[in-house]
């Protein structure tokens, strides 16, 4: 059986295992006494094999990676929040109650079968023995000749190969802590005065947003692309006639289809947080973030505003943040999108009701995640009047309205055209907020957080992102006149490609004091 999701065809099992012809062959000729346990541990074996392979089809699937037995056990949790928060606390249940099940299940047949195998080779020796011989005779042929199908050789170590990756994978993990505490400790901004941060952006109110999902796929992939520039094009022109002024480059995301908060600790850290060992060592330390020395300068107010957490978050306060509005504390009252339990629109028109807009406030550094292009893109929202947002009951009807799960994941083209609309929606909320309350002292940095699922990117392998910024203050963009960005709202294809965790540094060169 293949572990990734794409090969999972009937072709794919055309192919001699050399696991089980070898293992055929020592069965044969284990003692009597000890063949029955050995088949049973043989079995067990091959069934844990199995699980393995699951697991990393469902890794694929929305992470495109592998299964790190080390460190994404953590992650089953997340993937269970996940179950609650679309399918329901009974819907959660019964899926975690049928993998349970489903893994016994496959560890009790397969021990059975292959002692069951067992004890048909050993009734029938001679004839088992000859079928090994010829079976290992034709699997050395099939080398000779090379033969190959589509989806790979026809003599196969499939499960060797795996088991041979994967105690690789593990030994690296288990040193990945031990690397992590090296890199952390090696912060050039732990011992600099606070009164010489951010010195070329005293006085603005600076919006650091991530937008759910947006990766390079949805500017460059053909059946996305032209929508989604002309929603740039359009959201470039409204913003120049309003006097801001844009430039665009790539970063390269720690993670793809998921693992958000990664992506968010990555860019505001200056570290690469690609799991959640490290997101732990990291929010466990004193290391200076990025939103942190917005708040260790004492000339920003720091909010966070995380629709998307429905729980307590200690977090917050690692990342500097003087007040968090999450899923709880936005006044929202109507209905929730999918996963997404606040529409952009709502979630940044209390943003600014609630800080933005105060009369005779100090400057804020903003930290904004937008969760309506999330995963599973059914239903979405889509943009109403402004003034009429309310306590967002008027979203009832449009949710009504909007697509379901099932219809729309029935065919991978639905669900990148609902991928797509589901951008759209999240740039014309964002650029709608900054035309219609942004001032001079505005800054925008938006962001997409990482690449959409394997079912939009069609397996693009690459984790680059889109990262823009906006402002009306000429100055804010004459100290990233070095970066190489592209001028407005969408980065060229050439753009400069940088790993999501150099921002944090680049942006603090680049905002402190400078000669001259």
């Amino acid at each position: 059986m293949p572990d990734q999701p794409d090969q999972l065809r009937l072709k794919a099992f055309v192919r001699l295992p050399a696991e089980g012809i070898l293992l055929a062959a020592v069965l044969l000729v284990v003692p009597p006494r000890a063949r029955r346990a050995a088949a049973a541990a043989a079995g067990v074996l091959i069934g844990l094999v199995t699980l393995l392979k699951c697991l990393d089809i469902g890794f694929y699937s929305v992470l495109y990676r592998p299964f790190d037995p080390v460190l994404d056990w953590a992650l089953l949790g997340n993937a269970a929040d996940y179950l609650q928060d679309t399918s329901g606390r009974g819907g959660e249940l019964i899926a975690i109650a049928g993998a349970l099940l489903l893994s016994v299940a496959v560890l009790v047949l397969t021990s059975g079968a292959t002692v069951r195998l067992t004890t048909l080779m050993a009734r029938h020796h001679a004839r088992s023995v000859r079928a090994v011989l010829v079976l290992s005779t034709v699997w050395i042929t099939c080398v000779v000749l090379g033969l190959h199908t589509r989806v790979g050789p026809v003599a196969a170590t499939l499960d060797a190969d795996l088991l041979g990756d994967r105690a690789k994978q593990v030994r690296v993990s288990l040193a990945d802590a031990r690397r992590f505490r090296s890199q952390a400790a090696d912060d050039a901004f732990a011992h600099t005065p606070p009164s010489r941060l951010l010195t070329g952006l005293r006085g603005k109110d600076v919006l650091f947003t991530f937008v759910e999902s947006y990766g390079r796929s949805a500017i460059e992939d053909p059946a996305m692309a032209p929508r989604i520039g002309t929603v740039l094009k359009e959201s470039d022109d409204t913003l120049k006639a309003a006097g801001f002024r844009a430039r665009s480059g790539w970063l390269r995301s720690p993670v793809t289809g998921g693992g958000s908060w990664l992506a968010h600790s990555t860019l505001l850290s200056g570290l690469w947080i690609s799991n959640q060992q490290r997101f732990r060592s990291l929010t466990s330390s004193d290391r200076t973030t990025l939103t942190g020395s917005f708040r260790s300068t004492g000339a920003w107010r720091t909010v966070g505003v995380v629709p998307g957490v429905l729980v307590a978050w200690p977090e917050g306060r690692f990342f500097g943040l003087d007040h968090v509005y999450d899923g709880h504390h936005l006044d929202y009252h109507g209905p929730d999108f999918g996963w997404s339990q606040v529409p952009d629109q709502f979630a940044l028109e209390t943003f600014r009701r609630r800080e933005f807009g105060k009369r005779g406030r100090s400057p804020l550094m903003a930290e904004i995640i937008l969760t309506s292009s999330h995963y599973p893109w059914a239903p979405l929202p889509r943009m109403v009047d402004w003034r009429k947002l309310g306590d967002g009951s008027v979203f009832q009807q449009i949710r009504r309205e909007g697509k379901s799960q099932e219809e729309v994941w029935r065919h991978p083209e639905s669900v990148r055209a609902e991928y797509r609309t589901s951008i759209e929606y999240s740039l014309n909320s964002l650029v709608g907020f900054l035309r219609r309350y942004g001032n001079n002292n505005t800054v925008l940095v938006f962001l997409g957080d990482h690449q959409p699922v394997p079912t939009v990117t069609g397996n693009d392998p690459r984790q680059d992102v889109p990262v823009t910024v906006v402002a009306h203050d000429p100055e804010v963009l004459d100290r990233i006149s070095g970066w190489g960005w592209t001028e407005g709202l969408k980065p060229a294809a050439n753009a400069p490609v940088w790993g999501m965790d150099s921002f944090r540094d680049r942006f603090l060169k680049a905002f402190g004091p400078q000669a001259g």
